[in-house]
């Protein structure tokens, strides 16, 4: 398999994307449209956002977040998020969070979207996403999967976490067996031993540790970017009506997840509604589901720029990113959601 993120962000978005605008269509519920006399203007505009079964469909509703917006929204899921951002840069869908290597792939291909907020944990000591190695696995550091088989889902998150735990420990991708597997074909591989060890997220990753499995690599700093993002889409940003309108969008789902961290049993039933996963479980990993969005700052971008660089030295973009230029902050800088 090509290890270019070109290749990926074209055929999996053209599935993923097909499959997501069709669900939303038929299965998501338009919130909003009530009218609160500021903005006549948003009455006939509707926003789509991207989501990850991360509880925010649940959230925008039960929180009443978007009680009073004049415009509607309705909600297409993605399985991971390049296939997110390649939405994003067709207008199929005006926002949607993605973990912090989509965006980075989808500039190397000059793709029409922009980061307009980022989504951070309320933690850097909870991590997101971890390497995890098998039952009865003798290795002990990254460098003793040297040789050997690693799934990732190639262009997400995971896999930056896997580059920087590579380099950090001395190692470059072609020291390693690196696999392209999504979630589902990562977990088979994993259970059935096909790989010796899984760079992945949770829940997906506390599954396997339930079973047996046990971390090799934390993802947290300084080897693990923790940040995720807010992408929009070219389309609305472009629109000053829809832009000032998407703003107010971003805002209300940052006052539905500062909502959910108010409320961790209704948060923990939103993860499990929207994700098909079961409530028991979604509590066990509650606290790395808590975000709060937040302005970009220097200091992200900086962050961002550095994994963009890891990215284009091992091969994995064609081109350099200037991750600055990928920015549009929606959020003012002293931004802070209330419940």
């Amino acid at each position: 398999m090509s290890r270019t993120l070109t290749r990926l962000a074209a055929a999996a978005g053209t599935v993923a994307l097909t499959t997501a605008l069709a669900a939303c269509g038929s299965t998501s519920a338009q919130i909003g449209g009530a009218s609160n006399g500021a903005h006549p203007e948003w009455k006939k505009l509707t926003f789509t956002v991207g989501e990850q079964s991360d509880g925010i469909k649940t959230l925008a509703s039960t929180s009443g977040a978007f009680k009073t917006a004049s415009y509607k929204i309705k909600f297409a899921k993605f399985p991971y998020g390049p296939p997110l951002v390649a939405a994003a840069s067709t207008g199929d869908v005006d926002l949607g969070m993605v973990g912090s290597v989509p965006p980075i792939a989808g500039a190397a291909q000059n793709l029409g979207f922009k980061v307009i907020a980022t989504q951070s944990p309320y933690s850097d000591s909870v991590a997101l996403e971890n390497i995890i190695v098998p039952k009865g696995s003798t290795a002990k550091t990254i460098d003793d999967l040297r040789g050997k088989k690693i799934a990732v889902p190639q262009g997400s998150s995971a896999h930056g976490l896997l580059l920087n735990a590579l380099k950090a420990g001395g190692l470059t991708p072609k020291d390693v067996k690196i696999v392209y597997l999504d979630p589902k074909s990562g977990a088979a591989a994993f259970d059935s031993g096909k790989v010796d060890a899984w760079s992945i997220w949770d829940p997906q990753g506390q599954f396997a540790i339930e079973k047996g499995a046990r971390v090799l690599v934390k993802g947290v700093p300084p080897i693990d970017d923790t940040n995720e993002y807010y992408v929009g889409s070219d389309k609305s940003l472009d629109n000053p009506v829809r832009k000032a309108a998407l703003a107010d969008v971003l805002k209300r789902i940052a006052t539905a997840y500062a909502w959910g961290n108010a409320n961790p049993e209704a948060h923990a039933q939103a993860i499990s509604t929207d994700s098909g996963v079961p409530i028991a479980e979604v509590k066990k990993t509650l606290d790395a589901w808590r975000y709060r969005l937040q302005y970009v700052s220097p200091e992200k971008i900086k962050s961002g720029q550095t994994l963009a660089d890891n990215f284009f030295d091992a091969g994995e973009i064609t081109q350099k990113v200037d991750f600055a230029q990928v920015v549009e902050n929606l959020l003012p800088a002293n931004f802070v959601a209330k419940p």
